[in-house]
């Protein structure tokens, strides 16, 4: 199935790299402002609520143009399963993670387990073939993640919670990648399976889940509504699934690197948080390990 909205091919390859810079650019800012409404008012719940609201939002007037046609051609089994991988679990996940870790250790951790497990998962269920520098690669980001985890142990407080989280939210959205790809689902469909599913069990959450929308101002809801739900629930899904149909799930994972630098300068700007040595150290390590096959193949 072609994408309507981008387009395949030559031309296609250089859209992806445009898209690739956005989601890169989404994603740093919804790590930042998911950081600072959880240290101010909203809980993770709220986050995700607003997230899959405003993806809803976004995505309703799609949907009702072309009915459930997409949904049925993708089937709903498939469907299911991509939004169990990238819908509401996958956010949940990493903001409640950012309850307890700074936005760095999201920023650095969470993509640099999207690059592993996209190689594994790709090695697996794809068969895809590996260059000795993206091996190089591979073990730069599993020394920084070690290092990550050994520092976080050492460390006072619960960060390394959050850490773990991260990185599970990594394999996920791993899992999600491989699958769009091994089953050619477009970008549009892909989305609107992650976000209808998603919206269904929003009542449930918010009436479970502790909620702090009644100190929250109404700028900082409005304000997290269009970051995470206009943005990164609906805009940033859309591009990641284009960039991986066009250039594959280990390509597109090396977009990657550049959102452990762009949080953390971000975030030190913004929140106040400095990250320690030994933290931007691991940082470097992983960014090296991400981006080192594209400078050896340049």
């Amino acid at each position: 199935m072609r994408n309507a909205m981008f387009g395949d091919g030559a031309g296609g390859k250089g859209l992806a790299i445009l898209a690739g810079a956005a989601f890169v650019a989404i994603t740093t800012l919804q790590f930042v402002a998911a950081r600072f409404s959880l240290r101010e008012h909203l809980t993770a719940a709220d986050i995700v609520g607003l997230r899959f609201l405003g993806a809803g939002l976004v995505f309703l007037p799609v949907l009702w143009r072309t009915g459930t046609r997409r949904l049925k051609a993708l089937g709903w089994r498939k469907a299911g399963l991509l939004a169990l991988l990238a819908g509401l679990p996958y956010p949940l996940l990493i903001n409640q993670g950012l309850t307890q870790a700074p936005a760095a250790h999201a920023a650095a951790l969470s993509p640099a387990s999207i690059v592993f497990f996209s190689f594994v998962l790709s090695r697996i269920a794809l068969r895809e073939t590996v260059s000795g520098a993206r091996l190089i690669g591979i073990g730069a980001i599993i020394a920084g993640l070690l290092l990550f985890v050994f520092h976080a142990g050492l460390s006072a407080g619960d960060t390394w919670r959050g850490d773990l989280l991260f990185a599970g939210s990594g394999i996920m959205f791993s899992a999600y990648a491989v699958l769009a790809r091994r089953w050619s689902v477009d970008a549009v469909t892909a989305t609107i399976a992650v976000v209808l599913l998603s919206c269904l069990p929003l009542p449930l959450l918010h009436a479970l889940a502790p909620s702090g929308f009644a100190a929250a101002p109404l700028a900082e809801i409005a304000t997290q509504l269009v970051i995470q739900g206009f943005l990164a629930g609906a805009a940033a899904i859309v591009l990641y699934t284009y960039v991986v149909r066009q250039l594959g799930p280990q390509p597109a994972s090396l977009f990657m690197p550049c959102i452990p630098v762009t949080t953390v300068l971000t975030g030190m700007v913004v929140l106040g948080e400095i990250p320690t040595p030994p933290q931007l150290a691991a940082i470097a390590l992983i960014t090296c390990g991400m981006i080192f096959p594209i400078l050896w193949r340049a």
